[in-house]
């Protein structure tokens, strides 16, 4: 479940206006020191493992798996199959085995660790495998046999996880689908029974996430539009289906979560407790973007009762991404964590679903493989785990950098035609140091930047602010009160 904002691009690939964002792009990688190219051992060695894999003994491919992602996504993580089982499901979710093919200490492994994650940003991407790997070999792409670790969990009738199992399988997808394939077929009536039964799952498991108190941000996808040589930026609406998915994936994170605690060891993905000054100024945020959060309703409540069809509430979404920042990684071995706990999911929950995107799922994965098989967890494992979580903290603020830089430029670029326009906003945040500067959230595009003032800024208040700056060069915006 990747958080990541991602902004995809409509335009003419040869358009100058295109082609001043991929120059933008390839300074901020210059900047950062990240590459979508790999070192030529690097390649040299996913080329021969793509060619020689340790495949399994064991055969699934009787099992009619699909994947359903972006259209253009070539990384296939997962494939699913749901079938009935009484008044419950069995579940089963294919992960792609990149132990299969990296070896612990080859360049391959190196080269991943060093990078801890894929960094993803409008339309550009600097990927934590080599693409002979993560994009064919490795890649659960359609009508091709692959080593897969093979989850298969039953849920009941409520929607409850139950008795759980991971073995290493031969696997093969049937169809490599896109969300709004899928959800073309929901709507009119015509999608196979795998669907109805992914929906039926995903809306049970939706209202356990809300009884238990928990939320999962249904992050939508920002998009960089082009007409006429002027960008506009706006949020793309997510399909039911989508969040459907996203909860398969969930439920398998919390299983791998149960094994590992039950076991005392493992890797955990956690999350203090919501800071209070964060929700206190989301609720400011709120306010900005022209939305109700009545003082009574509790941030999961507040989520939930968001549309993020609508512009004002997809940026909604997003800002609450502030309260996910202290995230992280626990690995422990022998005595369980003092925080084990993923706050918003209110549940123990495991990173076990993006190993070809993230290296601490094929860590994560070993683990369960080998409870559930009842072997010892390898050496290997074993002895890496206490570094992972500082360098997937590591790859993880290089990624919301990244992000970071991507949306600052595409800012940026929406906006540099309107230097001297006037916009509604409010003062959602003060700077520690000087409350003459701060943040400003206007609703029309639906951007947060920096403010000036003369005075302190009003916090909390409806202000009119004028663009002073919106340079795509520096990826700065600034804007000034009064």
């Amino acid at each position: 479940m990747p958080s990541n904002r991602v902004v995809t691009v409509r335009t003419s690939a040869d358009s100058v206006s295109a082609q001043e964002l991929r120059a933008g792009i390839e300074r901020i990688q210059a900047e950062m020191k990240v590459s979508p190219e790999f070192p030529a051992a690097v390649e040299k060695a996913a080329a021969a493992a793509a060619a020689s894999p340790r495949l399994p003994e064991l055969d699934r491919t009787d099992l009619e798996l699909v994947t359903i992602d972006p259209a253009s996504a070539m990384d296939l993580d997962q494939a699913m199959h749901i079938e009935r089982d009484g008044d419950g499901y069995v579940v089963h979710y294919a992960i792609a085995d990149v132990a299969a093919f990296v070896t612990p200490g080859d360049p391959v492994d190196l080269e991943a660790h060093r990078r801890g994650e894929t960094l993803y940003g409008a339309d550009s991407k600097v990927p934590l495998h080599p693409k002979v790997l993560s994009e064919d070999a490795a890649s659960l792409l359609p009508d091709q046999v692959r080593p897969a670790l093979l989850w298969t969990i039953r849920v009941d009738a409520t929607g409850e996880g139950g008795d759980v199992t991971l073995e290493r399988a031969l696997v093969r997808s049937r169809a490599k689908l896109s969300y709004d394939e899928v959800q073309a077929d929901l709507d009119a009536g015509t999608a196979g029974e795998v669907f109805q039964l992914l929906k039926e799952v995903g809306e049970l498991r939706l209202r356990r996430e809300a009884s238990r108190g928990g939320v999962s941000l249904p992050l939508p996808e920002q998009e960089l539009a082009e007409d006429d040589g002027r960008w506009r930026l706006e949020f793309r609406e997510l399909h039911p289906v989508e969040e459907w998915n996203a909860q398969i994936s969930l439920l398998t994170g919390m299983a791998a979560a149960s094994l590992m605690v039950y076991a005392r060891i493992g890797i955990l993905r956690v999350l203090p407790p919501a800071d209070p000054r964060d929700v206190q100024r989301l609720h400011r945020t709120a306010r900005a973007l022209g939305i109700d959060w009545p003082a009574e309703q509790l941030y999961p409540d507040f989520i939930r009762s968001l549309d993020p069809s609508k512009p004002a509430h997809a940026a909604m979404v997003v800002a609450c991404t502030r309260l996910l920042r202290g995230s992280g990684y626990v690995a422990f071995n022998g005595e369980l964590p003092e925080q084990a706990q993923h706050s918003a999911l209110a549940s123990e929950y495991a990173h076990v679903t993006a190993p070809l995107r993230r290296l601490v799922d094929r860590y994560a994965l070993e683990v369960c493989v080998a409870l559930c098989q009842g072997t010892d967890v390898p050496p290997w494992v074993v002895e890496a785990m206490g570094a992972l979580p500082d360098t997937m903290r590591d790859s993880g603020r290089r990624a919301r950098q990244y992000e970071n830089a991507i949306l600052d430029l595409c800012e940026s670029m929406v906006l540099a035609g309107r230097v001297g326009e006037s916009f509604p906003g409010v003062v959602v945040d003060l700077d520690d140091k000087d409350e003459r500067r701060g943040s400003v959230t206007i609703q029309d595009p639906a951007v947060e930047a920096t403010v000036v003032s003369a005075s302190d800024l009003p916090l909390g208040e409806d202000v009119t602010v004028e663009l002073v700056s919106a340079d795509p060069a520096s990826r700065s915006v600034e804007f000034r009160l009064g």
